[in-house]
């Protein structure tokens, strides 16, 4: 009887434990200059976007997710199109993982930054093959201001590279 008190008193002493760390918010950690950069993107945006077939409607929304080290990007939401791009900090460098609507997830690493532009390129240790599989290969984010960004992505289909089309979005206020 002694054991089994013993064990439920240490089961709710745990339980509460965790109860309360998990309700206390954690405290990010120091993130690279160019990944600080990006958070600045949190919420919604839009534009046009020509694929080559005329311009349809774009909406790119950003949230902070895991205490404010991952920021999440999504794309054509609601739609069985919709895309994930999850943007961290890896060994202290910005990186980011796609999740494509072609069914693979090509990784990025960042290649440069300057006050105005990040841009990335293919991580060759992401597991996909460029020669073989079409994916997406690089990226360019270009802060026109604080309110108007312009992206542009370089895919490689059937080995190889695709035209570029750079989509310039503007922030919806809340």
């Amino acid at each position: 009887m002694k054991t089994n008190l013993t064990l439920v008193t240490a089961t709710l002493f745990l339980a509460s434990a965790l109860g309360l760390s998990a309700a206390e918010p954690q405290k990010p950690k120091p993130s690279s200059a160019a990944f600080e950069r990006l958070k600045t993107l949190v919420g919604t945006w839009t534009g046009k976007a020509d694929m080559g077939e005329g311009p349809v409607d774009l909406t790119m929304q950003y949230r902070l997710l895991a205490a404010g080290s991952v920021l999440e990007e999504r794309v054509f939401v609601g739609t069985p199109n919709e895309m994930v791009t999850m943007y961290y900090d890896q060994g202290g460098k910005l990186a980011l993982t796609h999740y494509c609507v072609l069914g693979n997830r090509p990784s990025m690493l960042l290649k440069s930054a300057d006050a105005k532009t990040l841009k990335f390129d293919f991580d060759p240790t992401c597991g996909i093959n460029p020669r073989e599989e079409s994916h997406m290969h690089a990226m360019t984010i270009t802060f026109n201001d604080a309110d108007t960004i312009t992206t542009s992505c370089q895919a490689i289909m059937n080995g190889q590279p695709a035209p570029e089309h750079a989509v310039t979005l503007k922030r919806i206020k809340p």
